[in-house]
């Protein structure tokens, strides 16, 4: 791929997509990991959150709930598991992709993220953090 065509690539992605935690995000997750299944309801609003944003937006969920080296649940990978929870609560239709790499996005939603202002700012917040 030669540099322009990426840059248009990038471009467009950048600007269609929107990618969301899953743990915490769309799903309660009150127990943490506790045994690797997903176990709690939708987020307050997040259902809703997720068919507006659909309208104009690539939903693109990105999670560690989809990695390789995660343990299997009754022989099901994260990836699986989430597919499961999306169709249980009608939201699998408004999601592109799951991913457990950062997608190319306009706008990243994690309830772990630091919005970075400058580093002091940063700083700052994982002091208030920890």
């Amino acid at each position: 791929m030669i540099i322009d065509d990426y840059n248009k690539l990038q471009a467009k992605e950048n600007n269609n997509n929107i990618a969301i935690d899953f743990d915490g995000v769309i799903h309660s997750n009150s127990k943490g990991f506790f045994d690797g299944s997903i176990y709690d309801d939708p987020v307050p609003g997040s259902v809703e959150a997720i068919k507006e944003l659909s309208k104009k937006y690539n939903v693109i969920i990105f999670t560690c709930k989809a990695r390789g080296d995660r343990p299997l649940v009754d022989g099901r990978s994260g990836a699986h598991l989430i597919q499961e929870w999306l169709r249980k609560h009608g939201l699998l239709k408004y999601i592109a992709d799951i991913t457990c790499e950062k997608p190319r996005a306009k706008f990243y939603i994690d309830d772990k993220a630091i919005a970075f202002n400058s580093w002091n700012s940063c700083m700052e917040d994982i002091k208030k953090r920890s």
